[in-house]
């Protein structure tokens, strides 16, 4: 629980038109061990929004992180991405399909470059075959120096750009994860799912992964964010989920839910 936490009243900007489902979540479920982690929730995030998902700690949040992104199966209910059903599958299936994440805890290469890193999101636009690699074909060599400028490109919209030729191991905590973030942009995703990308930050530091999420998402590319960072959520989002005990407490613009009593026994620890 987050105990004597304020909830912003102050709605997002000029929200932005939101398209048709691109996610839909119905009526899912995942249990451990007897224990329920998400119980029977339905949702769903329009193309083209930044949508967040609250709720104090152990709500259940990364969980349903991780079977919308298919790395837990869930035990009842289904996912449904741009249309298909994609319960269960596995997540270099939904990168294919569109789908890209970062984590709580960095998950950085920090034995490569800051470019490498980010190179690395690349992999499912190249062509990894074993005889062009071997023989260095040249439609190869042109795809690695694309894909070489496209996540120089991506660097620089993150705001990174001082860092292309740097080592991702002498790069400070906010800069790796907005590298995180530009990684997951080059596979090219319909829908970015960030898991609390202001954690651990400094005030600066959290405007800057600010300014990042709305770039990305005035892009068209359909942001859901996971956040504790309440003055961050309530002014970029369009859309909120709340969740308590991993069912669903509350939803609605950023002033709906704010204003939910529900929502505020919940992060105040007031008696429902």
């Amino acid at each position: 629980m987050i105990a004597n936490q304020d909830i912003p009243l102050e709605a997002a900007p000029a929200a932005r038109r939101s398209g048709p489902p691109l996610l839909r979540v119905e009526n899912l479920s995942r249990e451990f061990g007897g224990l329920l982690a998400i119980g029977d929730l339905s949702f769903t995030v329009a193309a083209g929004d930044i949508h967040s998902i609250i709720g104090p700690n152990g709500a259940g949040k990364t969980t349903l992180f991780n079977l919308i992104t298919g790395v837990y199966k869930p035990s009842g209910g289904r996912v449904l991405f741009d249309g298909a059903e994609v319960s269960g599958q596995a997540p270099y299936r939904l990168a294919a399909r569109g789908m890209s994440r970062t984590f709580q805890n960095l998950q950085i290469f920090f034995n490569m470059t800051a470019l490498e890193n980010v190179m690395v999101g690349r992999h499912l636009h190249l062509n990894t075959r074993l005889l062009p690699a071997l023989f260095r074909f040249p439609s190869l060599v042109r795809k690695d120096a694309e894909a070489r400028e496209r996540a120089a490109a991506l660097m620089e919209q993150v705001g990174l750009g001082k860092y292309v030729a740097a080592d991702a191991a002498a790069m400070p905590y906010g800069a790796l994860k907005r590298l995180e973030i530009a990684r997951a942009l080059a596979a090219e995703p319909k829908m970015l799912l960030l898991d609390e990308p202001a954690a651990g930050l400094n005030a600066t530091e959290s405007r800057e992964i600010d300014e990042v999420i709305k770039t990305v998402a005035a892009t068209g590319i359909t942001v859901i964010l996971v956040e504790h960072d309440m003055k961050m959520v309530m002014g970029i989002s369009d859309r909120i989920t709340a969740l308590n005990h991993g069912r669903k407490l509350a939803e609605g613009t950023p002033a709906e839910v704010a204003a939910n009593p529900d929502v505020i026994a919940a992060y105040l620890g007031a008696a429902p």
